[in-house]
């Protein structure tokens, strides 16, 4: 719904029920989950500046909510949500309905108009597919991936669908797996806790930094080859770089990471093949494979699964390869 601000500028109209998960946590909180593509300070501004209100009454960003309380957010709209362009361009749409749509991103798209990307993202190529993703903040989009990274997303439909999708996120209740190849053999599979970012002097990079955000990512080895491993990697939070930031933290670099892998390393005794194929990958070998989650209308479990793209299938080809030719020569 649409309206004017407290200043008389145009706004969007969030109305929520607080739930038994949100009860008792701070106002900000709350709102900062429910509204992930703004940031906690932009929220505290609202809340200071009168446009939200709680049983119809303005709290301080530091108040608590309880269960059963009206919440209500005059979200101000601002112009560039309006110019984005639909534009034309492929999607690999796995599943449709009125609340969601799932699709299997591939490399080289990014997700959402930013510095240097104005328009050629998925985001605008959601507003050609439905126009009525306008109204909905970045289209629906719930969660991200980076641009080099291929798989699966869910895009809200609805506002309800958004709302109920961002909770799930927020309690850790939507299951995302990656396939990633990265350089060294692990002996067993782990968890990597570890605050994440912004870089104190790479404004463009994240790291693990003591004063970050918390961030947790599980693994499991998959496969084992001569000098790198195959992961399976849950992630309970959803940091931005997350899986290439902890695995460089515990210097097991995902391969091919323009940012965070450092210089390409060829194993002594690499087949040719090999050492072809890992000097021409110029992407990070992350794959969103499966992705779960209760249906925002019916509640039902849903899941989704991708395979991977033919460039990390051709990486894992050539990586078997590789130990095969070592096992036979040995």
């Amino acid at each position: 719904m649409n309206g004017r601000g407290a200043n008389g500028e145009q706004t969007r109209q969030l109305v929520f029920t607080v739930g038994p998960e949100q009860a008792g946590r701070r106002l900000d909180q709350v709102l900062a989950g429910l509204l992930p593509e703004h940031s906690r300070s932009r929220i505290q501004q609202w809340i200071r500046e009168g446009h939200v209100q709680v049983a119809g009454e303005r709290r301080r960003q530091r108040d608590p909510v309880r269960e059963g309380e009206r919440v209500e957010v005059a979200l101000p709209r601002r112009p560039a949500e309006t110019e984005w362009a639909a534009q034309a361009q492929p999607l690999d749409i796995l599943y449709e309905d009125e609340a969601v749509l799932v699709l299997n991103k591939p490399a080289g798209r990014v997700v959402h108009p930013g510095a240097g990307n104005a328009d050629g993202t998925l985001l605008n190529a959601l507003l050609h597919h439905d126009p009525e993703l306008r109204a909905l903040p970045r289209a629906g989009i719930v969660h991200r991936l980076d641009k080099d990274t291929t798989g699966l997303m869910v895009v809200a439909k609805t506002e309800a669908a958004r709302l109920n999708l961002v909770e799930q996120l927020d309690r850790h209740e939507l299951g995302r797996e990656y396939l990633a190849v990265v350089v060294g053999v692990l002996v067993a599979g782990g968890t990597v806790d570890a605050p994440i970012g912004r870089h104190p002097r790479d404004r463009l990079r994240q790291a693990v930094i003591a004063r970050g955000r918390p961030a947790l990512t599980h693994y499991r080895v998959e496969r084992r080859y001569r000098a790198h491993s195959l992961l399976r990697v849950n992630l309970e939070t959803g940091r931005t770089h997350q899986i290439r930031v902890h695995m460089a933290h515990i210097h097991h670099p995902v391969v091919g990471d323009p940012v965070y892998g450092g210089r390409l390393r060829i194993s002594k005794g690499c087949s040719e093949e090999l050492a072809a194929t890992l000097r021409h990958f110029k992407r990070q070998a992350l794959h969103a494979r499966r992705l779960a989650f209760r249906h925002p209308a019916s509640g039902e479990p849903q899941q989704w699964e991708a395979p991977p793209p033919r460039d990390l299938v051709d990486l894992m080809e050539a990586l078997d390869q590789d130990l095969r030719l070592h096992e036979t020569a040995g």
